[in-house]
């Protein structure tokens, strides 16, 4: 019988009350912690976040390195198993030399380049180049002039900030200020190193023989370092659209302004040759070196009415995200790579000389012409003027001898509108 007795239920220790109001409570402590920590949290030293951040570009670049080295030993092996007679040299074919051309001096090679400009890569001075960081800054003030004038950059940059991969989440993007800056880029200690087919320089403790150094694929590689302490600003306004549930459930005005105050680098310049066989032209490739420094100072502003300025989340998000999207492009490994145009001269190409010359006097005699035309305009314009001149005192002089209905018959020396029989 006491088998039959069901057990009594445990009652809950909390009420529906209860428990709802420390559902609540959670959420607000959690909407508090993360408006606290992760939005108004203050960010680290910008000393700081640089170190961090060039420990972090120098591990990538040393493990890049070393890939490269064992993907070249294991093709270097696999090479050697698979032709054993690979020192051997291939055999030449016997061409018919032309008679005509002189035979062509051998190819130059690193060492012979080296040693015909008397450059020394182990003990050669860097050089300073004040004339090089003259001629930049006159390229730099005219761009600078031009774009005072000229609605060109403005234009490209809202076509840019605007493109394809806008989100929608962002609405268009007005460009609200655009500074280009008043200092100048300062290149100094200029020097040139030899580097490897994959651009990595060579180790320190290994003797470089530069008279073998073209068949490995070796080239000379010009460093140098660049300082530029500035304040070239670009300011945006934004709005920020929420479409769910429905289409501009919530919009949220937002105002970047980003500025670059600082950026000290490495930058790498070498020459590709170019390779008749393949029909590609003189390449120029540069990088820039991972030990750079690029500070920025941002500006925030969200909200129409109840404004939050310079949240620093948002400074640190716009920060990593220009870092990310400078490293992508042109910090090693990764580099920029520019087709030359032809060098040879020609002829139309060709400025000053007899064709200036001629070139003014075509101006100058166009210019007398057009001033004839002008000038006979003028005089037609004159004599219009005058002859209408003309033709107006004619018609007043008629006016004025033409007698009147009512003087008709007044006497010699009466006075207008008085008749003989009196007024």
């Amino acid at each position: 019988m006491a088998q039959d007795v069901c057990p009594a239920r445990s009652e809950p220790a909390l009420s529906f009350t209860q428990g709802l109001i420390l559902g609540q409570l959670s959420v607000v402590l959690l909407l508090v912690a993360f408006i606290k920590f992760f939005i108004f949290g203050e960010a680290p030293s910008p000393d700081v976040t640089a170190a961090l951040r060039a420990t972090e570009r120098r591990s990538q670049t040393l493990a890049h390195k070393k890939s490269l080295l064992s993907l070249r030993r294991t093709s270097n092996a696999a090479t050697l198993s698979a032709r054993p007679s690979l020192q051997q040299p291939p055999p030449t074919l016997n061409k018919k030399k032309s008679s005509i051309l002189r035979p062509s001096p051998p190819t130059l090679t690193i060492g012979s380049i080296l040693d015909k400009t008397y450059y020394k890569v182990d003990s050669h001075q860097p050089e300073s180049l004040d004339w090089f960081n003259v001629l930049v800054a006159q390229t730099i003030a005219q761009f600078r002039s031009d774009a005072q004038h000229d609605d060109a950059i403005l234009t490209s940059l809202t076509k840019a900030l605007n493109g394809t991969s806008r989100p929608d989440f962002i609405d268009e993007i007005r460009v609200t200020e655009l500074t280009l800056g008043e200092d100048f880029p300062i290149f100094s200690n200029c020097r040139v190193i030899p580097v490897d087919e994959d651009g990595l320089s060579f180790d320190p403790g290994k003797a470089f023989n530069a008279n073998t150094a073209t068949r490995e694929g070796a080239r000379l590689q010009a460093r140098m370092d660049v300082d530029l302490s500035d304040m070239i600003t670009l300011a945006v306004e934004t709005k920020m659209l929420l479409n769910f549930p429905k289409r501009l459930s919530a919009v949220l005005p937002v105002a970047l302004a980003v500025s670059v105050v600082r950026f000290s680098g490495t930058l790498s310049i070498s020459f590709v040759p170019s390779n008749p066989s393949e029909n590609t032209p003189t390449k120029m490739t540069f990088t820039f070196l991972d030990d750079y420094r690029l500070d920025f100072s941002i500006r925030s502003l969200l909200g129409s009415r109840s404004r939050l300025q310079d949240v620093p989340k948002i400074a640190q998000l716009v920060e990593s995200r220009l870092h990310r999207w400078f490293d992508e492009r042109c910090v090693e490994p990764r580099f920029q790579e520019i087709a030359l145009p032809s060098m040879w001269p020609r002829k139309r190409n060709t400025r000053g000389g007899d064709d200036a010359i001629a070139d003014v006097e075509r101006s100058m005699s166009m210019s007398k012409g057009k001033g004839v035309d002008i000038a006979k305009e003028l005089r037609e314009e004159a004599r219009k003027e005058v002859a209408a001149e003309a033709d107006r005192v004619q018609d007043s002089l008629r006016f004025r001898r033409r007698p009147r209905a009512e003087d008709a018959f007044a006497m010699p020396g009466s006075m207008p509108g008085v008749g003989l029989d009196g007024p």
